[in-house]
This record gives structure tokens, C-alpha cells and sequence, in this order.
């Protein structure tokens, strides 16, 4: 299969926190009310059972990771950084505490015991299973990069583990969240072109800039400046979110991707994606860009039938939700997704089931008239799926039921990598808080 590198991947200028500053939460204000209200269903159950096996799937006890992928899925045991965020914050939404700081602390050994680095930066992914090496370094996944840290992958980590000071107190959470605004603030702020921050350290991807990660970037800051009590990351998320809007068309009421050379927007016909529409309004809740989510489940809807070309779908089966990009409704269905010739054949129908929970969510966030109908349906949907696909399919050797596939077929993004029909932590964790109305740009 295709490996689906990951999209998300920014201050030099100004001055980094030290490390010997305190790390103590500040007095949590009286908006901080949980924002989980969703009741439990059979399909949360079975999506909780399904998330919790996975972070047991190697080992029952201490610190670990959760595989992202189905074992046949051709990614073995690697487990990516992003998907295990998502984890945390639908274990704290369930409740279970105790398999989310396993993944947390995971996260902070690996900032710790890195093979090269010493700034607590984090990779893009390691490996479940072998996750310390016999050095006692964490084994990061080298498929993606020997260098490769993105802006997005470091946020999501720290919005996990904010999550986790947040609903534990405890001070080595907070510690390790604040570390890694601090490398976003000392490696990725920019002061030119459409400013923002950066896409990382990621080789060939160090200028450009990401909508997505911005985002990202903002939620991740406002959530440290409410545990810190600190108004310079308050400061700090402004930023971020000036380079959003930056990016906003109002003509037709989307958020472009970003930008290649971090000062030109990309306005590529087959790169406008979902994610940006959603996750802008999970994050900022701004009225003046609620039109962003009407763009994408009008824009990106999408039908998966047996009889579209290449769908991994049979019998009378059909699902309906949203593709991941313009590009997935617009790929040749006669080509390998990103151009290796061992990837199947793309789908230009496939539906984006981490996409269609995020929609969901954010409508259901939203609630103008008709959301909650329109996620409703799109939840349906995602039951079906749920129950229909993914059989047989395995974590650590173990038939894992439950989950939600990554997509209901191959798909192309349009990005230069796809998504295929393979059991998957992170879109099951979105259908979960989905299921929950979990924000997880809020604080559980």
C-alpha cells in the first residue's frame, strides 16, 4: 500500500520559555467545563473496545504505543504520532485515563531518548512493538524520514498531552506540552511572506507553510496559555491564526491549503482539502468562517458504490461521505497513488471516513440550522462502515473489531500519497469523538 505521509507537519524571534520556568497549571478557568456531552452507544463501545485494544495489542502495562494501521495494511507496527494524539484525547473522552497517559507517556520518553536529537522533538512515527531499541533509544520509523518533524505531528503530541495535564494535574504533562510549543516557537516562527509557522523540519518541506498546521498551531497555544496562565502564547496562537486568515477565500467561502514557498498561497485546482474546513471551526469557532463547512459537504461529497471504478465495496453495499481533497474526486482512476507501481488503484469515489467523522463533529460543534440532521446522517454512515468493513482484520496478530477504515477504498488525496480500506486508530478515534461530541481542541 501506499504510505500516507503525513500532511500535517510554525519563533525564532522571539523568546523560547525556559526550561527552568515553572510548570505548574494555572487556576482552570470557569469556562472550562467539559465539552464531552454525546452519551454512550453501542457504537462508541465497540469504537472504545477497539482504540483500547490496540494500545494493549503489544503489551498490557507501562508506556506504549498504539499501531496505526492494520497489521496486512503493509505499515506493520509503525504507530504515528498524529494517530496517537487523537488516541489520548478519545481515551480521556471515555474516561480511561490510564491507557491514555500510557500513550502520553510514550510520547514523552520518546522526547527524551531520541537517537540523534536532544531538543524533545518528536518524530513522525515510531514502531509499536520495538518501540525502545537495546539502546535504550525510541525507534522511530525511518521509513518517513530521518529528520522528519512536522509542526502539525508536534501539535497534535502537545494538544494530547495539555489534555492529559489538564485532566490528571499532573506536572510532567505540562512539562512536556510546553517543551514542544517551544520548539514550534524557537524552529518554525515566521516573520516573512504570509508569516505563520512553518512546516517543520521535514527534508524538502522546511519552507512551506500549512493552513492545517496553523491551525493546529493556534488551538495547541491557547490551550498553553490557559494551563500556564502565560499571555505570551496567547500571543503566540494570534499568530498562528493571522496566517489562517491569510489563506481564507472569501469568494467561495474555503480555506486554501497553504503555501509551497511560504509567501505565494497555493491555489492548486486539486489540493483544496477537508481537513482546514473542519478543523478551522473546531478550533476558532468563528462565525465569519462557518461557511467553510457547507463548502466541504457540498464540495467533497462523495458516494462509494461496487460499481464505481476500482471500489473495494461488494454486493448492495454503498457509503456516503466526504473525500479527502478536490484532488481525490479528480484523480485518473489508471494510476498508482503517488507513482509507485506496488500501490493498488485509486478510487476517485473512495469515502474519507477520518474526514467524515471530523465533518460530523464539526457540524454537530456548529449546530445551524440542519446539523445536526446532516451529521446524523453522516454518523449512520459511519456505523455502517463500521460494522461492514475492516472484517478479519488484525492488531499485534489479534482480530480487532470495532474500528473504522481508514477509507472505504483506495483513495488518492491529490497530496502525493492515499488512504486505503485498512482498520485505522486515528479515523476510529474521530469517529469516536464524533460519537461523543468531543472537541479535541477544547479541553476534555
Amino acid at each position: 500500500m501506499s504510505l500516507p505521509l503525513s500532511r500535517r507537519a510554525a519563533l525564532g524571534g522571539a523568546a523560547a520559555l525556559s526550561a527552568a520556568a515553572p510548570f505548574a497549571l494555572s487556576t482552570p478557568p470557569a469556562a472550562a467545563a467539559p465539552l464531552t456531552t454525546g452519551r454512550p452507544s453501542a457504537e462508541s463501545r465497540a469504537a472504545t473496545k477497539f482504540v483500547q485494544r490496540v494500545v494493549d495489542a503489544y503489551r498490557t502495562s507501562g508506556f506504549r504505543l498504539a499501531q496505526s494501521y492494520q497489521d496486512d495494511s503493509g505499515l506493520t507496527d509503525i504507530a504515528f504520532t498524529y494517530d496517537n494524539a487523537l488516541a489520548i484525547i478519545a481515551l480521556l473522552a471515555v474516561g480511561d485515563k490510564a491507557r491514555a497517559r500510557a500513550i502520553g507517556d510514550a510520547l514523552l520518553y520518546a522526547m527524551a531518548h531520541d537517537e540523534t536529537f536532544t531538543d524533545h522533538r518528536l518524530r513522525q512515527a515510531y514502531h509499536a512493538d520495538t518501540f525502545v531499541n537495546p539502546n535504550g533509544t525510541a525507534h522511530f520509523g525511518w521509513e518517513f524520514g530521518l529528520t522528519g518533524t512536522a509542526v502539525g505531528d508536534m501539535s497534535w503530541a502537545g494538544i494530547a498531552l495539555a489534555q492529559l495535564a489538564w485532566a490528571t494535574a499532573r506536572p510532567e504533562y505540562l512539562k512536556g506540552a510546553v517543551r514542544i510549543g517551544t520548539w514550534i516557537q524557537t524552529n518554525t516562527h515566521s516573520t516573512t511572506g504570509l508569516k505563520g509557522y512553518t512546516f517543520g523540519e521535514t527534508a524538502g518541506l522546511e519552507g512551506h507553510k500549512s493552513t492545517e498546521h496553523n491551525i493546529d498551531v493556534f488551538a495547541f497555544f491557547t490551550l498553553l496559555r490557559r494551563l500556564t496562565g502565560r499571555a505570551v502564547w496567547a500571543t503566540r496562537a494570534a499568530h498562528a491564526w493571522d496566517f489562517v486568515e491569510r489563506v481564507w477565500n472569501a469568494d467561495d467561502g474555503f480555506f486554501w491549503t497553504g503555501s509551497d514557498d511560504g509567501a505565494t498561497i497555493n491555489k492548486a485546482a486539486g489540493q483544496l482539502p477537508l481537513d482546514v474546513q473542519t478543523w478551522s471551526w473546531l478550533a476558532a469557532r468563528k462565525s465569519g468562517y462557518a461557511k467553510a463547512l457547507d463548502w466541504a459537504r457540498t464540495n467533497l461529497a462523495t458516494t462509494d458504490t461496487p460499481l464505481r471504478a476500482n471500489s473495494a465495496l461488494t454486493g448492495n453495499l454503498s457509503i456516503t461521505g466526504v473525500a479527502f481533497a478536490s484532488g481525490s474526486l479528480l484523480a485518473d482512476p489508471t494510476q498508482n497513488i503517488g507513482g509507485q507501481s506496488w500501490n493498488p488503484k485509486p478510487d476517485v469515489a473512495a469515502v474519507w471516513l477520518e474526514g467524515t467523522s471530523q465533518l460530523a463533529l464539526a457540524l454537530l460543534n456548529r449546530g445551524a440550522d440542519d446539523d445536526r440532521v446532516r451529521a446524523g446522517d453522516l454518523l449512520t454512515q459511519l456505523a455502517n462502515a463500521q460494522i461492514k468493513l475492516g472484517k478479519g482484520q488484525k492488531f499485534g496478530g489479534t482480530v480487532n473489531p470495532g474500528g473504522l477504515v481508514a477509507a472505504t477504498s483506495p483513495l488518492d488525496t491529490g497530496f502525493g500519497f492515499g488512504y486505503f480500506p485498512n482498520l485505522h486508530t486515528g479515523a476510529t478515534s474521530w469517529y469516536l469523538m464524533a460519537l461523543l461530541k468531543t472537541n479535541p481542541y477544547r479541553f476534555v
